[in-house]
């Protein structure tokens, strides 16, 4: 499974996120501590600077490498000071069939769209889902689809759930339609009679919000006789901290201020820093939001019910 990070507030260096914590999202692609297998598949970024030329559009990099040994992400991360991010290492099965290039790295942007998405997870026998999630696309977005992964079509199911892909829309927007694609999905599932555990913690960024589900079909269920199940006996891990800045203070990386008047979010799919007590953990089949597009910065939670 992959690790994901997904930051919004006051500016950040880059390094502070991805290579300078204990457990920084860079260390969890080799050294995951709340992961059984390694991220070896690529590294994906999405990141928005609300005081930058074009404060809507991202600067994005991706690389199928490993990000740890990348000269130039390391000297991006040393210089870049975004108020947004959206970084995901990815993990694949180790598997001759495992789909692995620049094309299958998260986080998914289409040009002209105004937000983007990473998946942590796997939905088992997707190869059969496809054909039933196709109705469900717009055709404009439709056309933009490029591989045959889960997390892609899932991306392009959530594009189709928005009123207008291409337009900014609000935090609640957002949580709807991707508790609408959840839904749809789940739909799929129970006509194809797939019953086996599937994670889907998705994670979605346009600058001005962050948005977080964490969520699992039929957890508990397994076909014992699939091997690429054994990484989904735990649910899924996702956390987040609140506060006023993240930053080195003595010596800790921590979130510094009261969560009750927070001025930025850091969710992640594992704590970054071994010290975990300022971090909370996102509750079973539930999303949370941080919301920067209003007059006074908004907290938000809800259960995924459907």
């Amino acid at each position: 499974m992959c690790r994901v990070l997904a930051y919004l507030g006051e500016p950040v260096l880059l390094d502070n996120l991805l290579y300078a914590p204990d457990n920084s999202l860079v260390r969890q692609s080799y050294a995951p501590q709340h992961l059984r297998m390694l991220n070896l598949a690529g590294f994906g970024l999405s990141a928005w600077d609300r005081a930058g030329r074009g404060p809507g559009q991202p600067y994005t990099y991706h690389t199928p490498g490993l990000p740890i040994f990348d000269a130039q992400l390391r000297a991006l991360a040393r210089k870049a000071r975004p108020t947004c991010v959206l970084a995901h290492v990815r993990g694949v099965q180790f598997s001759e069939s495992a789909a692995v290039g620049p094309e299958f790295l998260h986080p998914f942007l289409y040009p002209d769209t105004a937000v983007a998405l990473a998946h942590n997870g796997q939905l088992h026998r997707f190869e059969e889902m496809r054909p039933r999630l196709q109705r469900h696309l717009r055709p404009e977005v439709s056309r933009l689809v490029r591989t045959e992964i889960d997390s892609e079509w899932i991306y392009a199911l959530f594009l189709s759930r928005l009123p207008e892909p291409s337009a900014e829309h609000t935090a609640s927007e957002l949580a709807d339609a991707l508790v609408e694609t959840l839904e749809i999905l789940g739909e799929a599932r129970r006509d194809l009679g797939i019953d086996v555990v599937s994670s889907v913690n998705l994670f979605v960024a346009d600058g001005k919000a962050i948005i977080a589900a964490r969520y699992v079909f039929d957890f508990g269920c397994y076909a014992s006789a699939d091997p690429a199940l054994s990484d989904q006996l735990d649910y899924l891990s996702l956390w987040y901290t609140l506060g006023r800045q993240y930053t080195c203070h003595e010596g800790e990386w921590k979130m510094l201020g009261e969560p009750e008047s927070a001025q930025a979010m850091l969710l992640a799919s594992e704590p970054l820093t071994r010290d975990e007590s300022t971090w909370l953990e996102v509750p079973e089949y539930s999303l949370v939001s941080f919301d920067l597009g209003g007059a006074t910065p908004a907290v938000g939670a809800r259960m995924i019910e459907f």
